[in-house]
Formats: structure tokens, sequence, C-alpha cells
């Protein structure tokens, strides 16, 4: 039934008559909206998966789309780098309904890092530019978006232990948006607000140390050492994964360490593998 119905809508001929190149491919409705849209190293292979679709639990997906879809559009690429630029370009900018990964900005988080007097400022947003007027240095883009929050409220938990956070009624005069957090932390030695941020611009992980040796005066750090420790190894890991990993991307296409918007993010990384960054 899918191949009968594939070939009727979009050409019994259609496969035979693809060459074996890279393509976005563009399955749209009876108004001409996208659907959705892909990408291929070889059209011709991809759209015979969505021609011969099993009835299989991971196949559900390509035979909805069809199902859906009244007509295929198919736009040949010189290079798979190329098809990937552009499906990243059109699903940002179409958001078609059955894409979900690089179509949604609430998954591409930013941290902000700034000072009100002698408070050290933190931010965790998909939104920074609502943020603008507490002129925050903004890291990131990072995803995926669990991870950079995670980290997040680890180094907020820590900054906690050593400084004291704010009320709420006592924070800078902000926004309150779903998905953000917006905290401020007094007594901060001035050396680790540095730290901060270098560690978040991709600088140093000198932060770490300095954590744990101002954790140490604490008794409260030291009772909860465990949860301290977890701390460390979560902010580690996020410097390494995802940190490191958006400094390498930006050095390997020649590009200044600093803050990727979001829309520049999935293209940053299609082109730094392209250019050999693993």
């Amino acid at each position: 039934m899918g191949l009968r119905r594939f070939d009727r809508k979009f050409g019994a001929d259609l496969l035979r008559e693809l060459p074996e190149r890279p393509a976005v491919y563009l399955f749209k409705d009876e108004a001409g909206e996208v659907l959705y849209a892909g990408k291929a190293k070889n059209i011709r292979r991809r759209l015979s998966n969505y021609r011969n679709a099993s009835r299989r639990k991971a196949h559900r997906k390509m035979r909805t789309v069809v199902r859906e879809a009244h007509s295929l559009e198919v736009r040949l690429q010189d290079s798979e780098e190329a098809a990937l630029l552009l499906e990243n370009e059109l699903i940002r900018s179409l958001r078609p309904r059955y894409n979900v990964d690089g179509a949604y900005d609430f998954l591409y988080p930013a941290i902000g890092v700034g000072r009100a007097g002698d408070r050290l400022v933190l931010c965790f947003t998909s939104q920074p530019d609502a943020f603008a007027d507490l002129e925050l240095g903004w890291h990131g883009t990072f995803r995926p978006r669990h991870r950079a929050r995670e980290a997040f409220d680890a180094l907020v938990g820590l900054l906690g232990r050593i400084g004291h956070l704010e009320p709420r009624s006592r924070l800078p005069e902000a926004p309150r948006l779903r998905g953000s957090r917006l905290v401020a932390v007094r007594r901060v030695p001035a050396p680790l607000r540095t730290e901060v941020e270098r560690y978040l611009g991709g600088g140093s992980d000198a932060l770490l140390a300095r954590l744990f040796t101002e954790l140490l005066e604490r008794a409260g750090a030291r009772q909860d050492a465990e949860e301290v420790q977890e701390g460390l190894r979560i902010l580690q890991a996020f410097h390494r994964d995802d940190v490191l990993r958006l400094h390498e991307a930006l050095r390997a296409i020649g590009r200044q360490p600093g803050f990727v918007p979001q829309g520049e993010r999935d293209a940053l990384f299609i082109q730094a593998r392209a250019a050999g960054a693993p």
C-alpha cells in the first residue's frame, strides 16, 4: 500500500529518473506548505526508503509523511555539505511540521554572565535578546538543552556555597520567561568571576580548580562532599563536551572565539565537520 501510494502521488518513474547525487527533498501539502525537509547523500537511495517503507515502527514517520504529502520537490546539490547547509536553512526558516531538530529555538540555550554592582549575574535562556538591558556577555549557543541547563544549575549551586544567592525580589529587573533562569550571587571573589567567564568562553577550565579550593574552606561543602563532587563532575564534562567543542568548531573554520547565535549554530558544525573537525 505504501509503495502504491508513493508511486501514485509522486510518479512511478521518479526514482528511475533521479541521479545518485546529494540533494535536499521537500514533501509538501496540498497548499504547497513544506511538511518535511530532508537531505540525502544519495537522493535516489534515500527516496527509495520512503517508497518501500514497511509497517515497522521505525518507518512510521516515513509512512506518515508520504500519506500527508501532496507533492515532492527535489533540489540537487553539488556536495553533501551543501545539502546539509540547505536543509538546515530550510528547517529553521520554514519550520516544517514533521521536522523537530533545528526547528525550535528553545533547543539552543545561551548562558549570560555579567555584574550588577558587587553581584555576579548569571542567566540561562534561549532568548538572550530579551535580557539585553542587563548587558550580559553571552556564551553558546549550546545543545543539547538539558546538558546546558544541568551545567548552569551545577554552577549556580556551587557558587551559592561560596557566595550568597539573592532572593528573587532583589534580582535585576528582567522579563520572566518560561524556560529561562536569572540568578545573582553576592560576595563571589573577583578572580572567581573572571574564571567563570573564561570557562564558558572556552579559554580555560581553571574555574574547576578554583571552585574546589574555595569550597574546601567551607564546612557545609565538606559535609556535602558527594554533592559538590557531582557538581564539579558535571561542569568538567560540560566544558569538555560542549564548551570546547563549540570553541574547536569556530577555530576549524577560521572564526574567532565568541558567541554563536541560534541561527548559525548548526551551520557552524556542518562547516566544521567538512573542514575536518571531529
